[in-house]
């Protein structure tokens, strides 16, 4: 259902930057109502990578994260860049994350991560076949600590909180509950 009687009757951008757009919508609802200051971040998305070394151990990152400001535990993620594909995302974020690369690079499914407020999605992909091959290539603002952890240790971080940004908890279960049927397909 596509805008089940809402109209924008007016959109003007405020945030026009390479890492963020900010659009300022006046929105009038079904019953007449005028809300003028509906704000929606655009964004490529990003995507999330579930890298599995061959001997099964979970490839994690640990890194501030300015937004909320604290160090977490997450999966290698990082934003499409202009004119590039998820899967080149992936690829890309994983060795200069953590110096890993991976022969086989599986889209297993994309969420939509904030649909009241913006379009972003996020794409997870699947590398059961990550090894250490490489220098990690950081940006600027990254401080990154590359982790291991078996099936049982990552399913421990997960139900402790250790793990507890939403999108890669989504992403860690769903990749988990699927984690046999991915292996037998990509071998």
């Amino acid at each position: 259902m596509e805008h089940p009687g809402w109209r924008v009757a007016a959109s003007s951008y405020i945030v026009e930057s390479p890492y963020l757009r900010l659009r300022r919508d006046t929105i009038v609802l079904p019953d007449g109502t005028v809300v003028d200051d509906y704000y929606v971040r655009e964004s490529r998305g990003y995507v999330i990578v579930f890298a599995l070394t061959r001997d099964r151990r979970a490839v994690l990152v640990r890194q501030y994260k300015h937004g909320i400001g604290k160090v977490l535990l997450e999966l290698v993620a990082g934003a499409i860049d202009e004119g590039e594909e998820p899967r080149q995302t992936a690829l890309r974020e994983l060795a200069e994350e953590t110096g890993y690369v991976a022969e086989s690079m599986r889209h297993v499914r994309s969420f939509i991560t904030d649909p009241t407020s913006a379009n972003t999605v996020a794409h997870v992909f699947f590398a059961p076949d990550a090894r250490a091959e490489r220098k990690q290539k950081l940006d600027v603002t990254e401080n990154i600590s590359v982790e291991l952890a078996g099936m049982e240790e990552l399913r421990h971080k997960l139900r402790s909180g250790e793990i507890d940004s939403m999108p890669h908890v989504a992403a860690i279960y769903y990749v988990l509950d699927h984690l046999d049927d991915l292996l037998r397909v990509t071998y």
